[in-house]
């Protein structure tokens, strides 16, 4: 059984491989030397912080079987260099990166912005994306936004399938790093299509 629930502080061990997923997928070249233990241990500190459980940000996992197995972050647009500056910190008090790691803006004004959404590839094809999916509209509206924005990476059209069926548009796209992505929104008047 598949229980999708805030996070918390114990789990953010177990969301780092997953949102480090996202990271390889991405081949940021600021990046690319930095050992995996240690980009795990920087994930792992800022999902500790209570910004990005619950302040500034929300961050949901998907439960089987007491594990891990999704998670989907994000944040209303206006929270974004507060978030960003989680993960500059974490990582500046890391040695192997030598520096504060800067992100890039991802987000449009006006949304809350699912920043990161990522499964496990031992539960993907069994609909937990978009049961995560599905449980966004309710953040986004307690942070008093009237759409969901992300961005998906064009080399990526599965993804993209995936929020073509939960009524997500492309309104844009957005260089991230070395790759284009598209930015599509979800307009939360609208309900929300099961798979």
């Amino acid at each position: 059984m598949i229980t999708i629930r805030p996070a918390n502080q114990d789990d953010a061990g177990q969301i780092a491989p997953l949102i480090n997923m996202i990271f390889d997928e991405m081949q940021l070249e600021e990046l690319d030397d930095i050992p995996e233990p240690d980009l795990e241990q920087a994930i792992t500190a800022a999902y500790r912080t209570p910004a990005y459980l619950s302040d500034m940000a929300t961050t949901v996992v998907a439960e089987a079987d007491g594990q891990v197995v999704g998670v989907a972050f994000g944040y209303p647009d206006k929270n974004e260099d507060a978030v960003d500056d989680v993960l500059a910190q974490v990582t500046a008090d890391n040695d192997a990166f030598g520096s504060a790691f800067e992100a890039e803006a991802e987000s449009y004004e006006h949304e809350w912005y699912l920043d990161s959404i990522a499964v496990d590839p031992n539960y993907q094809g069994h609909g937990i994306g978009g049961r995560l999916l599905a449980a966004l509209p309710k953040y986004a509206r307690a942070a008093g936004q009237q759409r969901i924005g992300l961005n998906v990476d064009m080399a990526n059209p599965g993804a993209k399938k995936l929020y073509d069926r939960y009524d997500y548009e492309t309104v844009g796209i957005k260089p991230i790093g070395d790759h284009m992505y598209f930015h599509m929104q979800y307009e939360l008047d609208k309900d929300l299509v099961m798979a």
